[in-house]
């Protein structure tokens, strides 16, 4: 019998809904059940075909017990390796390698010294800062936030110079992003598991969190809602996340990426809603189950993305021919108006714009 466990943390409804998912289906020889641990020795297996992981970017204690699981042969999804290695500003910078649009970003030192270091420890830091080519580069209004961190925690809108060093004052240890603010027109956040299904969801990040997934409004584009769709999949075959969601910023006509390192994504009913929590609950479970049946004992079973693969393969990043997979594509909110006559408008405001899309970074 192979088990499927999820790993989880103060979130209610998805996990017992998944659990019961997988075990409606009634595999053969597969079943589901919340990860339970006891003790961690080392390469000895947590007896788990595969794990769906929710929480171990909060507990090191996890993150280190999925690795040694994974040395053992458990599927991990995410792989445990590559989300310890990722954060939000490398994956703008590889963004940008594959010609997906993004925000104009910088990294900026801590503004406290990190525990253990003094002075010394920064030797081969400007002091100060080139602040002026910083500010010309990104622009105003900005926004600032940790470059490894969610939950819109520690997030601020910076509106000029002054605005931005009181804030920056306040940051303590963290390592933070300064980036432009995309004025946008639509917005999306789009779930994607398996790297190849796709649901698009209306998203205002501007609202309350739990009114952010949006009803009711104008539907994009076809042409718009088929570029999201080939960036979610692009990016996510490149980082190699199972499960993860990507935020898009929509500016004339074009998709800007703002968010894509969420490998443990809300997915509560209470704030995505009743149909893509439907969504999400049905696809993890469809994909936990493909794994599982994939899954063999003692080997790595983990997920690799493509940039993993092009760097071992020596091939250049932005010449590599990523295989995309099929893709599944549910459109949440928008799917029932594409065909409306506000679809229709909405086409003839960006084709009169003849706005171009940023062409592919050259090595």
């Amino acid at each position: 019998m192979k088990k499927i466990g999820i790993l989880f943390g103060q979130e209610n409804s998805f996990p017992q809904a998944f659990v019961d998912r997988i075990n409606q289906k009634a595999e053969k020889n597969i079943t589901a059940e919340f990860v339970r641990i006891d003790k961690v020795m080392q390469a000895e297996p947590l007896d788990y075909a595969v794990i769906v992981d929710r929480i171990s970017q909060d507990v090191p204690f996890y993150r280190a017990a999925l690795k040694n699981a994974a040395i053992c042969g458990t599927a991990v999804i995410n792989n445990p390796f590559w989300w310890s290695a990722d954060e939000k500003f490398f994956n703008n910078a590889l963004a940008v390698k594959l010609g997906v649009p993004v925000p104009k970003t910088v990294i900026l030192p801590s503004k406290e010294l990190p525990d253990d270091t003094t002075d010394r420890s920064f030797r081969n830091l400007a002091y100060p800062l080139d602040w002026d080519g910083i500010f010309n580069y990104v622009g105003f209004p900005a926004y600032m936030k940790p470059f490894d961190g969610g939950g819109w925690k520690e997030v601020y809108q910076l509106h000029n110079k002054g605005d931005f060093f009181d804030k920056y004052d306040k940051t303590k240890q963290y390592v933070m992003m300064l980036q432009e603010e995309v004025i946008f027109d639509d917005y999306f956040r789009c779930y994607c598991i398996g790297g190849k299904h796709v649901r698009i969801m209306q998203y205002e990040p501007r609202n309350p969190h739990h009114l952010r997934y949006e009803h009711g409004k104008a539907p994009a584009s076809k042409k718009i809602l088929d570029k999201v769709k080939e960036y979610v999949i692009k990016l996510n075959q490149y980082l190699g996340y199972d499960f993860n969601t990507v935020e898009f910023a929509i500016r004339d006509g074009i998709p800007y990426a703002i968010d894509f390192c969420n490998p443990a994504p809300d997915a509560e009913v209470t704030s995505v809603g009743q149909e893509n929590f439907e969504w999400v609950v049905e696809t993890a479970a469809d994909y936990a189950i493909e794994r599982a049946k994939k899954q063999k004992d003692g080997l790595d079973n983990l997920t690799w993305g493509e940039y993993v693969k092009t760097s071992a393969a020596k091939t250049p990043l932005v010449n590599a021919k990523a295989k995309p997979a099929k893709a599944d594509v549910s459109v949440g909110v928008v799917d029932h108006a594409i065909e409306t006559e506000g679809k229709v408008k909405r086409e003839k405001v960006v084709k009169a714009k003849k706005v171009e899309e940023p062409k592919k970074a050259k090595k």
